[in-house]
Formats: C-alpha cells, structure tokens, sequence
C-alpha cells in the first residue's frame, strides 16, 4: 500500500483519461440512463478517490433510469448531474496530483513502501528512505531518517468495561494491535512530514539519521508536529 505516490498503474491510468471524452460520455450516459458510455475509459484504475465518484455516479445513473415519477425523475436526474461533476472534477484533482508528484519527482522522491515489523516492542520504529537533488541536472543523492517512538497505549474511557476480566493472552493480542495501528499511524505522520520538508525547500543534507518523535505534551499520542523533525518542539493542535 503506498501513502504519498500515486501507484504505477494509477499514474498510466489517470494520464489515459481525457477529460472532453470523459465529459461527453457522462453527459450521454445521462442522456441514454446507462452507465455503458463510461466503461471503458480506466475509471476504476485511477484510485480510491475516483473509484468512489464512479460507485456514485453508477448509483445515481441506475437510480434515475428506475424512476417512473415525474417529481423523481427530476430529483434523480439531478443527482446523477451532480455525481456526474463530482466524478469529472475527482479526474481533475487526480491529474492535477499527478502533475504535482511529476515535477516534484525531479527533486525529490521519498519510499512510501515501508512493511511493518513482524513483531513490535514499545518502542515503535519507521525507516523512510528517500532521495534528493538540488537541481534536474544534478547528481541524486541517498538518505534514509528512522523515525522512534515511544508507545505507551492509553486507557480508553468511552468503552464500557468487559463483562469478565480478560484473559492474559487477550491483553497481548489487543496490545499487539494498539501498536500495529500506532505503527500505521506514525508511518502516516512521518512520511508526511517528510514529504513537507522537501516541498518547503529543505536540504537533504540536513536530514537527521534518527528522529525522537514528539508525542503531544497533553496525551492522545501523536499530533500534527509529532514528526517535524526539522522544527523546535511546538505544542499540540
């Protein structure tokens, strides 16, 4: 799974949309109340984001070309207008995204295909390994940053208390899992946070090699400056 770069496969798919082809075949897809005229331009190919808008518009297509009723009929058509330029502006966004890691791939690229650890300790680590260049013409260079955090899991107040005590394999099972998904979460936070360094200029140079991630001062775990590591501490959001 990656976080930041748009899979291969993606990036082939979204550059193969047209947007004047796409725009004209949901127009005729509202004109005939069928969903035919889409298929085939890679819609689904182009991610989760679009992959939604399409679900959508395929929904309100087939809801608009069931309804008998005048009134329905209205309200049903549009809606299928209105996810119909959702799904349109969602290959905008997309290709305006791929522009966007386009260029910046010129300069920088940063590995988002980081696998978890077999087994987590209290102390959570991620590696993110990246490259860098001043300019298009010059030299790559190599680095990798491996963010550490200490994980100490909070009790949760909201949740009502189990009717019997939990056996102790069942505390290390839901322990086990408290920490894949603070991994996840820190994996999230620091190829971000990455990713912001190198858009705002920052020189690979000055990349440490280990990070100590900064929990927020107030509990709750991570926050939104936990993996700045190129900033003084700052309080939490």
């Amino acid at each position: 799974m990656t976080y930041i770069n748009l899979r291969s496969d993606q990036q082939a798919a979204i550059s193969g949309v047209d947007e004047t082809v796409l725009r004209a075949a949901v127009r005729k897809c509202l004109d005939e109340e069928r969903v035919g005229p889409i298929r085939g331009l890679g819609l689904s190919d182009c991610g989760p984001y679009v992959g939604t808008e399409l679900h959508a518009f395929q929904q309100a297509i087939a809801e608009y070309s069931k309804a008998k009723a005048h009134a329905k009929r209205e309200r049903t058509r549009q809606d299928a207008l209105h996810a119909g330029s959702d799904l349109v502006h969602a290959v905008q966004q997309m290709k305006s995204r791929l522009e966007t890691e386009r260029l910046e791939g010129e300069l920088f690229f940063i590995e988002d295909q980081i696998r978890p650890p077999f087994h987590l300790s209290k102390r959570l680590s991620v590696p993110v390994a990246f490259r860098w260049r001043a300019s298009p013409s010059a030299d790559w260079k190599y680095g990798q940053l491996t963010f550490v955090y200490d994980f100490s899991p909070q009790p949760s107040y909201t949740l009502p208390l189990p009717k019997r005590k939990p056996s102790a394999a069942q505390i290390a099972r839901d322990l086990e899992a408290s920490r894949y998904r603070e991994w996840e979460c820190l994996k999230a936070q620091a190829l971000c946070s990455m990713r912001r360094f190198f858009r705002d200029g920052g020189d690979g140079d000055a990349v440490p090699e280990v990070f100590a991630v900064r929990p927020s001062p107030y509990g709750g775990g991570l926050n939104n400056f936990s993996c700045n590591f190129w900033q003084a501490e700052r309080p939490a959001l």
